[in-house]
C-alpha cells in the first residue's frame, strides 16, 4: 500500500513538472506557425534621396498570418494612411523579367475605406496557393524564381483590377505600403 501511495505522489509530481512543458513545446509549435510583417509608406524610386527606404513617421501596418495552411488566412492593421480612401491587400507576384504592368496580382482583401483617423481594417482567408507563387520567368533561354519571398502590398483600390488581377496601368507608390521583407506560405491543399 506504501509503495502504491509513493507511486501515485511521484507520478503526480512529475506530471505537474511534465505539463507546463508539455504545453510549451505545443504553444512553441504553435507560434513557428504564425507569421508577422510589417508594411510601410517608402520613398518612390524616382523622388530623390535613397529610394525604397521608409518614410520616417510615416504610413504603415501590421499583417499576422498563418505560414501554412489549406488557405492564406491573415488580419491587417493600417495606421497613418490619408482618411477616407479605399485600399486593397495584394500579393505582388515579382519575377526578374517581368514588365509593368504585372497581369497575375492576387487581391488578398478589400479593407473598404480608411477612417478619419487614417486606420483601416483588412481580414480574410485566400486560396493563393504557394507564397511565393514558384512558377518562373524566361529570361534569355534561362529560368529564374520568385525572389526574396512573397512582396505583399497595401495599394489604392482604384489603381487595381481584382477581377483581371492586373494593375490599372496606374502607379502611386507614394500613397501605398510595401513589405519591410518577403513573406513564404505553404499551401497544404494543393
Amino acid at each position: 500500500m506504501k509503495k502504491l501511495a509513493l507511486l501515485f505522489v511521484v507520478a503526480f509530481i512529475v506530471g505537474l513538472v511534465a505539463a507546463p512543458a508539455m504545453a510549451a513545446g505545443k504553444s512553441d509549435k504553435k507560434k513557428k506557425k504564425v507569421g508577422h510583417l510589417y508594411l510601410y509608406e517608402k520613398v518612390p524610386s524616382d523622388v530623390c534621396c535613397d529610394p525604397w527606404d521608409i518614410v520616417t513617421d510615416g504610413a504603415w501596418g501590421k499583417m499576422k498570418y498563418n505560414k501554412s495552411g489549406k488557405t492564406f488566412d491573415f488580419v491587417f492593421n493600417g495606421h497613418g494612411l490619408p482618411a477616407d480612401q479605399n485600399y486593397e491587400l495584394i500579393y505582388y507576384p515579382d519575377k526578374l523579367g517581368e514588365q509593368w504592368p504585372r497581369e497575375d496580382v492576387q487581391c488578398l482583401g478589400d479593407g473598404g475605406t480608411t477612417n478619419g483617423g487614417g486606420n483601416i481594417h483588412i481580414q480574410g482567408s485566400e486560396n493563393t496557393g504557394d507564397l511565393p507563387n514558384v512558377d518562373v520567368g524566361d529570361i534569355d533561354g534561362l529560368d529564374w524564381p520568385a525572389i526574396d519571398g512573397a512582396k505583399i502590398w497595401l495599394v489604392l483600390a482604384d489603381d487595381v483590377n481584382c477581377d483581371g488581377e492586373v494593375f490599372n496601368n496606374v502607379w502611386n507608390p507614394e500613397d501605398y505600403l510595401f513589405e519591410g521583407e518577403g513573406i513564404e506560405f505553404e499551401d497544404t491543399d494543393g
